[in-house]
C-alpha cells in the first residue's frame, strides 16, 4: 500500500515552516491520540503514521530530502524504513522526542514546565507585601517613613551562587543540566523534576556555610518610603526590586506597600472630603453666633452659625478637605452642628428655662414641635 503524503498526514501545506509543522502536529496529536479515541480501532495506526511523518518533517535535512525525492529518499538503504518503525515504538527515545512537543498540551504542565530549571536556572524573587498604617495628618501632608522589612537577600559571602568562596555551580550529573529526568512507563515517556538538583540543573559541590547553599539569607532591611499626600486605605505603593532576592542570580521581586488609615478622633473621611461634628450651645443655636472649628492642616477656622440652627444642619468649608492623590485640588470639609442640652442646672437656670418654654410655644420651627402636631390632631378631631 502506497504511503500517504507526510504533509497531508500532518494537515499542513507544502513548504510549511518548521513552526507551522509543529503547530499542525500538535493539533493532530491531540485529535488522534489513542487514549482519546478508545472506540476507534485505527487510532493507534493513525497515531504511528502521524509520528512517523513528524519525525521526518521536523528534521531540516530529512525534510529537504523528502521535499526533493518524496518517500524514495528513505528507501533503498537511505532510511531503511526506520522512520516508520521508530514513529510509535518509543524504545530508542525518538517518539518521546517528538511527542514531548505536545505532551504538556495534552496532559497539562504537571511536570513543572518544559525545559525545567536547567534551561532557566535564574529565578526571579518573590514579591512582598507590607501593610503601613498612617495618620490622617500624615496622609494630608505626605510623609517619609522608615520601615523594616524581613526578607531574603543575596548572600554576601558567595554572592548568590550558594557555593563556598563564590565558586560556580557544576552541571548536575543526573539530568545533565536539564533539570528533568525521563522515565519510560509503558506507552508514555514521563518527565519529572530531577531529584538530585531539584530542577536547578546545577549542583553546588561545597555549599556556602553562611547560606547553607541557598544563595540567600534572611535579613531585616531598613527602607525609606515616600508617602505622597492624599493616600487613603487601599492605596498601593510599589518599590521595584525591593522584594525577595532572586535565586541563582535572578532579579529581585518587588515590594508592595498597602496603606491603611488610622481612625481620627475628630474627622471622618469620604474620599477627598472630610466630615466633622461640631457641638454648639443652646443659646448659640437660638441666637446665632460664631464657632471655632479645627482643620486637618492644624489650623482653625471660624464658622458663622445662623440664628435658629438645628442639630444636623450642615455647612461646607471649601477646599479644607484632603488633597487629591494625583492632583486636581482638594476636597471640602463638611461641618454638622449638634446642639448641646445643658446639664447640672441651677435653680435660677431652671426657672429661666421654664419661663422661656412658656413664652416660646410659637417660636418652634414649623412642623418640628411634637406638641404642635398633637394639638393639631385634637383640634381636627373636635371639628
Amino acid at each position: 500500500m502506497a504511503k500517504r503524503d507526510y504533509y497531508d498526514i500532518l494537515g499542513a501545506s507544502k513548504g510549511a515552516s518548521a513552526e507551522d509543522l509543529k503547530k499542525a502536529y500538535r493539533v493532530k496529536a491531540k485529535e488522534l491520540h489513542p487514549d482519546r479515541n478508545s472506540d476507534n480501532p485505527n487510532a493507534e495506526a493513525q497515531f504511528k503514521e502521524l509520528n512517523e511523518a513528524y519525525e521526518v518533517m521536523k528534521d531540516a535535512d530529512k525534510k529537504a530530502a523528502y521535499d526533493r525525492y518524496g518517500h524514495a529518499a528513505f528507501e533503498g538503504g537511505m532510511g531503511g524504513g526506520g522512520a516508520g518503525q521508530r514513529g510509535y515504538a518509543g524504545g530508542n527515545g525518538d517518539f518521546a522526542s517528538a511527542f514531548s512537543d505536545v505532551f504538556e498540551d495534552l496532559f497539562g504542565n504537571f511536570t513543572g514546565g518544559r525545559g525545567g530549571g536547567g534551561r532557566s536556572r535564574a529565578q526571579r524573587g518573590s514579591d512582598l507585601r507590607y501593610n503601613l498604617r498612617v495618620s490622617m495628618e500624615e496622609a494630608f501632608a505626605g510623609v517619609q517613613k522608615t520601615i523594616n522589612v524581613p526578607t531574603s537577600v543575596t548572600c554576601d559571602i558567595c554572592h548568590g551562587t550558594g557555593a563556598e568562596g563564590g565558586a560556580e555551580p557544576v552541571t548536575c550529573p543526573t539530568c545533565s543540566g536539564m533539570g528533568k529526568v525521563r522515565a519510560q512507563q509503558g506507552f508514555f515517556t514521563v518527565e519529572r523534576t530531577c531529584p538530585t538538583c531539584n530542577g536547578a540543573g546545577q549542583m553546588v559541590k561545597n555549599p556556602c556555610k553562611n547560606c547553607a547553599g541557598h544563595g540567600r539569607v534572611e535579613k531585616d532591611r531598613s527602607l525609606s518610603v515616600n508617602i505622597p499626600a492624599g493616600v487613603e486605605t487601599g492605596t498601593r505603593i510599589r518599590l521595584a526590586g525591593e522584594g525577595e532576592a532572586g535565586m541563582r542570580g535572578g532579579p529581585s521581586g518587588d515590594l508592595y506597600i498597602f496603606i491603611e488609615m488610622k481612625e481620627h478622633a475628630i474627622f471622618q473621611r469620604d474620599g477627598v472630603h472630610l466630615f466633622c461634628r461640631v457641638p454648639i450651645t443652646l443659646a448659640t443655636a437660638a441666637l446665632g453666633g460664631e464657632v471655632e472649628v479645627p482643620t486637618i492642616d492644624g489650623g482653625k477656622s471660624r464658622v458663622k452659625v445662623p440664628a435658629g440652627a438645628q442639630t444636623g444642619k450642615q455647612m461646607r468649608l471649601r477646599a479644607k478637605g484632603m488633597p487629591a492623590l494625583r492632583g486636581g485640588g482638594s476636597g471640602d470639609m463638611v461641618i454638622e452642628l449638634a446642639v448641646e442640652t445643658p446639664v447640672n442646672l441651677t435653680a435660677r437656670q431652671k426657672e429661666i428655662l421654664r419661663e422661656f418654654d412658656t413664652l416660646a410655644t410659637d417660636n418652634n420651627p414649623e412642623g418640628s414641635s411634637f406638641f404642635s402636631k398633637v394639638k393639631g390632631f385634637w383640634d381636627g378631631m373636635k371639628s
